[in-house]
C-alpha cells in the first residue's frame, strides 16, 4: 500500500511495510557537484517516487571475507548520492523521538540503505522515527587538495542531513527537538567530530557512539598533503574530470601505499581532516568536542574484542594462531590494540564529557557467537540493533548463532538504546559514567 507525505522539496510516495511501518526511500536531502559542499536539494513538482533506494556513494565492493558478510540487494552507485531513508510508525501529528543512523566503513565503504542497517525493529518496538542518510565517502568525500577539494565533504553532508531532519521530521511524525544521532565505527568517529562544531549545535539532543576508533585522530596537514600527492600521482589526470572508476582505482592504490607494515596506518588516508572547514586543528578538536557536553546526553562504548574482526585469521596471523604460545601472544596483541584504538580513547572521551558536566553512560559489549572465531569483535553488536535475519544470514561473525535467540537477546539492547533516545537514560539500573568508573557491561 502506498502512502504520501509532503516533505523536503515536495510530495513523496512511500509504502507501508509488512510490519505496518511507513517507509520512504531515496529522499534527496541535498545535492553537490564533485568536490563541492552540499547545497539544498531542488524542489520537485508532482509526487516523487520514494519506494526505491537512491544511489550510494561510489565505493569498492564489500569484501566477501568480511565479518559481516556481503549485503544483499546493494543499491547502485552514483556521485549524486545525498539521499536518505525514513521509517516511521505513522506520518501523523505525533512528536516521536527521531534516531539518525551514521554508518561505518572506514570512511570508504558503506551506506545507510544497506540491509544490514534497516531500522525496522527500532521503529516498531520503540515507536520512533528512524532516518538513515547516505553521504560521500573515500576520495570523493575526504580528499583534501588545495584548489580542487577542501576536504571533509562527507562530514558536511552529514550536517546537511541533520539539518534536513530538523526541518522535516515533523512531517513524518517525529520531534525535531528530540533527535538522537547514533553511529558505529567511522559513523561514531563522525559523531565525535560533529560534537566539536558550533554548526551542529541544536541538531541533536543525544548521541550514541558505538565502537568509535578514537585512537585515530584527525588527519593533519602533512598527512593530507601526502595522501593528495599519492592520489594525484596514481590518478595521473585532473581529479575534477576523471571517471569515477579511475577515482576508485587511485583511491585503492593510495590506501595501500599510505599503509605502513602490514597495511596499518595511524590515520586513514581518506578521513576527517584538521584545519579544514568545518573542523578546527587537532588540539582544538580534542578540547572542543566536549564544549557542548551539558547539552548533549551521550552513550559510548565498545565491543570487548574489537580487533578480532580485523586480525583474526588474516594471512600471516593465522599461522601464528595455530600454536598455543604464539596464539596467546596474538591474543595479547589484539587486546592491546583494542585498548589503544577503541577502549582507552572512548573512556577518556567519556571522562572528558563527564568532567564538563555532561550526562554520560558507557558500556562494553562482550557477546560472541558460539562458532565464530571473532568473538566479541568489531560490528558484532549491529545485528542486535539493526537489519533482519535475511540481512545477517551469511555473516561469519554470527556462526552458530540462532537468529530467534539473538533477536530475543537484542530486545534488551534495543530497549536500552530506545530508552536513552526517549529519556536520556538507558535504564534505571545503568549508572552514569564518571571519571575512573568502570564501564557497565552488557550481557
Amino acid at each position: 500500500m502506498d502512502t504520501v507525505v509532503a516533505a523536503g522539496g515536495g510530495k513523496l510516495r512511500g509504502f507501508v511495510t509488512g510490519d505496518g511501518l511507513a517507509e520512504f526511500r531515496g529522499i534527496p536531502f541535498a545535492r553537490a557537484a564533485r568536490f563541492a559542499p552540499p547545497e539544498p536539494a531542488e524542489p520537485w513538482t508532482g509526487v516523487r517516487d520514494a519506494t526505491r533506494h537512491g544511489p550510494v556513494s561510489p565505493q569498492p565492493p564489500v569484501r566477501p571475507d568480511g565479518v559481516m558478510g556481503v549485503p544483499r540487494d546493494v543499491p547502485g552507485q552514483d556521485e549524486d548520492c545525498l539521499n536518505l531513508t525514513v521509517l516511521t510508525p505513522a506520518a501523523d501529528d505525533r512528536r516521536r523521538p527521531v534516531l539518525v543512523w551514521l554508518h561505518g566503513g572506514a570512511y570508504v565503504t558503506g551506506a545507510g540503505s544497506f540491509g544490514f542497517y534497516g531500522g525496522h525493529r527500532l521503529a516498531r518496538e520503540g515507536d520512533v522515527v528512524f532516518v538513515a542518510p547516505n553521504y560521500r565517502l573515500g576520495a570523493l568525500g575526504y580528499l583534501r587538495l588545495p584548489g580542487v577539494s577542501p576536504g571533509n565533504l562527507g562530514l558536511l553532508d552529514q550536517l546537511a542531513a541533520l539539518r534536513w531532519v530538523r526541518d522535516n521530521a515533523a512531517a513524518f511524525g517525529g520531534d525535531p527537538d528530540d533527535v538522537t544521532v547514533f553511529g558505529q565505527s567511522a559513523g561514531a568517529h563522525s559523531i565525535a567530530c560533529l560534537m566539536a562544531l558550533p554548526q551542529a549545535r541544536g541538531l541533536f539532543r543525544r548521541a550514541i557512539l558505538q565502537s568509535a576508533p578514537l585512537g585515530l585522530r584527525l588527519a593533519g596537514a602533512r598527512t593530507t598533503a601526502r595522501t593528495a600527492r599519492l592520489f594525484t600521482t596514481s590518478l595521473g589526470r585532473d581529479p575534477r574530470t576523471a571517471p569515477v572508476a579511475d577515482i576508485l582505482r587511485a583511491q585503492a592504490e593510495t590506501i595501500v601505499k599510505a599503509g605502513g607494515p602490514g597495511g596499518l596506518y595511524s590515520v586513514p588516508p581518506f578521513s576527517p581532516a584538521a584545519d579544514a572547514p568545518p573542523l578546527p586543528g587537532v588540539a582544538q578538536w580534542l578540547s572542543q568536542r566536549a564544549r557542548f557536553a551539558p547539552e548533549v546526553d551521550v552513550m559510548i562504548g565498545t565491543t570487548a574484542a574489537e580487533m578480532n574482526s580485523f586480525l583474526t585469521g588474516k594471512p600471516g596471523i593465522a599461522q601464528l594462531e595455530r600454536f598455543p604460545v604464539t596464539a596467546r601472544g596474538m591474543d595479547a596483541v589484539k587486546a592491546g590494540i583494542t585498548r589503544w584504538m577503541f577502549g582507552g580513547p572512548s573512556r577518556a572521551f567519556a571522562d572528558q564529557l563527564a568532567a564538563r558536566g555532561g550526562r554520560v553512560y558507557s558500556y562494553v559489549f562482550d557477546w560472541g557467537a558460539p562458532e565464530s572465531p571473532y568473538g566479541a569483535g568489531h560490528c558484532v553488536d549491529l545485528p542486535f540493533l539493526l537489519g533482519d535475519e535475511s540481512a545477517w544470514r551469511e555473516a561469519p561473525m554470527l556462526a552458530g548463532a540462532d537468529w530467534t535467540s539473538l533477536d530475543e537477546m537484542g530486545r534488551e539492547l534495543r530497549a536500552a538504546w530506545l530508552s536513552f533516545a526517549r529519556t536520556g537514560t538507558p535504564s534505571p539500573e545503568w549508572p552514569h559514567h564518571a571519571p575512573k568508573l568502570a564501564p557497565h557491561r552488557l550481557p
